[in-house]
């Protein structure tokens, strides 16, 4: 592929993305009181049916997604790509007209079996990227994410205030205009001389996982990386619940909150990453980013003050640097012909972290708000998600070691 067409896919891959995620965070400041309304309980409650959902798509997700990974590596990332924004508006309609929990959980699941977005766009990205120009490009991903996150919960808030239902038709609007955009504008990335064939003993979560043990510097980064999953579940999944519980925010402020999240993070990495990764190198960004990510999480932990949430996500989202640094340094170990599948392994692991994960973290913040708690400690998840963090700190370094020994 051409420098300019490079470019070109590069640009068409990050406004998918941007819409996909926008999508994602119209829904997030309302889902709470969906939930409440549908279960007909409080708050603590509805929580557990948050990490519950979360666990449904989480399942789904680590069954299908090594398939998918592989299934882009024989067919091309285009239609792998497009078929997971299909099932995203389909969830989306789902959770617009439930009439009942039963069947948020089934849109959820069928999410979860198409889900590959990012997997798919990972691919993608090594695909057209150069060794030297991976770092930076991944974080393409993340300043859709932020971005995204920018955009959906400030919309989300704002039309929550409206109807509880209005958000998830927005989101299934856009996932569905998103998928009629890829159709006609999303090139194919993967040459074929650089597929493979289809092998279902290598389209398997195991299977796809037992894959990173083949490269030991993956294997050991693949460890911090998922710990750095598991411990992110104390913000995605409890942070809605903790600020309106502790603060007493409405959906509007949980979407102004989370939509600074959204530009943090765009800043870190549509800036600082180029600027941070070359100068630091890539294995001090990934442990002085999961530093940070310990430092923002025991902040949020003990937060006294609303606005103090506001000023303890810089650092939070400085932490940044790690993700795309320890993606930089796992992808210049797998060839070409095999970054989908590392890309599906690597999303089996954030699966594997979810499935557990948001379960535990939301039920961390129930057992420690409900009414007969032992203790009023609605931080505890992000004391949790902190320690995790040092330990994959621990685990980065180490796996350094051993590869320079």
């Amino acid at each position: 592929m051409a420098r300019t067409n490079k470019q070109a896919a590069l640009g068409f891959i990050f406004v998918t993305l941007l819409i996909d995620v926008t999508g994602l965070g119209i829904i997030i400041p309302v889902l709470p009181k969906l939930i409440e309304t549908l279960i007909h309980a409080n708050l603590s409650n509805a929580s557990r049916y948050a990490g519950l959902l979360t666990l449904a798509y989480a399942v789904m997700q680590f069954l299908f997604a090594p398939v998918l990974g592989n299934l882009s590596d024989r067919f091309g990332r285009r239609p792998v790509l497009l078929g997971s924004l299909l099932g995203f508006g389909i969830d989306y309609i789902f959770m617009a007209f439930a009439p009942s929990i039963g069947w948020l959980f089934l849109g959820r699941a069928i999410a979860g079996i198409t889900g590959a977005s990012f997997t798919t766009a990972s691919a993608y990205i090594a695909d057209v990227s150069t060794p030297e120009k991976r770092a930076q490009n991944f974080g393409m991903i993340g300043v859709a994410f932020g971005v995204g996150f920018i955009i959906g919960p400030v919309i989300g808030g704002i039309l929550g205030k409206y109807s509880t239902h209005l958000p998830f038709i927005a989101a299934a609007v856009l996932a569905l205009l998103n998928a009629l955009y890829g159709f006609f504008v999303l090139p194919e990335s993967l040459d074929h001389k650089h597929r493979r064939p289809f092998d279902i003993k290598r389209a398997n979560p195991l299977g796809s996982l037992l894959q990173i043990k083949k490269y030991p510097s993956v294997l050991g980064l693949a460890a911090s990386l998922f710990l750095v999953y598991f411990a992110a579940q104390a913000v995605q999944s409890v942070w809605t619940f903790y600020t309106i519980s502790k603060f007493g925010w409405n959906e509007a402020w949980v979407g102004y909150s989370l939509g600074f999240v959204g530009l943090m993070v765009a800043i870190v990495q549509g800036g600082l990453i180029r600027v941070a990764i070359p100068k630091l190198g890539q294995q001090r960004s990934i442990w002085i980013g999961l530093l940070l990510y310990s430092i923002g999480l025991l902040l949020f932990a003990f937060a006294s003050k609303g606005w103090m949430m506001f000023a303890f996500i810089v650092p939070y989202a400085m932490g940044g640097i790690a993700g795309p640094a320890l993606q930089g340094v796992m992808t210049e170990q797998v060839p070409a012909n095999e970054q989908g599948e590392l890309q599906g392994g690597l999303t089996s692991l954030a699966s594997l972290s979810s499935i557990f994960g948001p379960w535990i973290m939301t039920y961390i913040f129930y057992y420690f708000t409900k009414t007969n708690a032992p203790l009023y400690l609605p931080g505890a998840p992000f004391i949790i998600g902190a320690a995790l963090m040092l330990l994959s700190t621990l685990l980065a370094v180490r796996s350094f070691k051993r590869n320079t020994n």
